[in-house]
């Protein structure tokens, strides 16, 4: 076969070099023409193992994983109030390869209690989907003397400051869901913040606290066990894996409501082809037996919703608890 003139080589040669330049990331040189995801992909959390921002993430990481065929690799990034990790995966690279297991905390509470915030929980995240939801719950000592809300409402008032509750963190849905109720019932308990569930849970069984506000997940096992009783859970209705455990609102505060929610999301600027393949992957994950009953187990409830519907939730939880923050006049210890 004849050989190709040189000029004209030189003249193919530098027309494919111009349309590998205009070429869309992903379609390209290297690495880049892999299609997402073509290496281990990490989902920080927030907040240390053992809770229920953990649980929920190791449950959809598994699946992940298996879906799309790499590592997805939970990795905890604990620290003020879930601002650290969210930090970090703000300043990361938007590229899939690092994603946040966010929370009501990290992107609606944080925004009304720190005043130097690292990121915007609105315009720093490509929101991909709320994985799943869950109730607060109110549990206390198995040794005390209350087997009610009211009755522990009626003992918080009785001596206010004398019983101490702990949180999972200061600023945390679980803090937050106690200063509100303190405000709706006009009573006083002295707070313990602690650094996650596990800590808090485990003063709590040995008396040191003698009440709780925690994730329903990440205390259901105690619960089952008796090692602690749950009073009241805070969602507006009763949770279908407590069907027996009354609502803080028909426990005698009307209008009471915090429900919690996990959620993940990307650097802002993360292309949307990204975000949609998660996404999808995550309705399918939720739409396993297996994966529901996991879940269930948990105390929580699978939600996989679409990236603009969880921007809005995102939006109006922001603002929600800077005024429930304005009613309450919390503040971080």
């Amino acid at each position: 076969m004849p050989s190709m003139p040189l000029n004209r080589r030189r003249f193919l040669g530098r027309a494919l070099g111009a349309m590998g330049l205009l070429l869309p990331v992903g379609v390209g040189q290297g690495h880049a023409t892999e299609p997402y995801p073509s290496r281990p992909v990490r989902i920080i959390v927030p907040y240390p193992p053992g809770g229920t921002t953990d649980i929920v993430a190791r449950i959809i990481a598994q699946q992940l994983s298996e879906q799309l065929g790499r590592p997805f690799v939970v990795d905890n990034r604990a620290g003020a109030s879930g601002a650290i990790g969210a930090s970090a995966v703000a300043k990361s690279a938007p590229d899939g390869y690092t994603l946040l297991m966010g929370t009501a905390n990290s992107h609606g509470i944080n925004s009304a209690l720190q005043a130097n915030l690292p990121y915007d929980a609105v315009k720093d995240f490509a929101p991909i989907t709320v994985v799943a939801s869950t109730p607060n719950v109110v549990i206390v000592n198995a040794k005390l003397p209350v087997r009610s809300l009211a009755e522990l409402l009626a003992l918080a008032k009785a001596d206010p400051g004398k019983l101490n509750y702990g949180s999972t963190s200061p600023g945390g849905s679980p803090h937050m869901s106690a200063e509100l109720l303190q405000a709706m019932t006009g009573t006083r308990m002295t707070h313990v913040p602690y650094k996650g569930a596990a800590p808090m849970l485990t003063d709590l069984v040995a008396g040191t606290i003698q009440v709780g506000f925690d994730n329903l997940p990440s205390s259901m096992g105690m619960i089952q066990s008796g090692d602690v009783r749950a009073l009241a859970v805070t969602t507006p209705e009763r949770w279908p894996g407590t069907p027996d455990l009354p609502t803080v609102a028909e426990s005698g505060v009307p209008e009471y409501e915090v429900s919690g929610w996990f959620g993940l999301l990307a650097p802002a600027g993360t292309p949307a082809a990204i975000v949609e393949r998660i996404q999808a992957a995550v309705v399918q994950a939720v739409r396993k037996p297996g994966v529901q009953e996991q879940f269930a187990a948990a105390g929580a409830k699978p939600v996989a919703d679409r990236p603009e519907v969880f921007a809005r939730q995102i939006a109006a939880d922001v603002e929600r608890w800077k005024k429930v923050v304005e009613t309450t006049g919390v503040r971080l210890e």
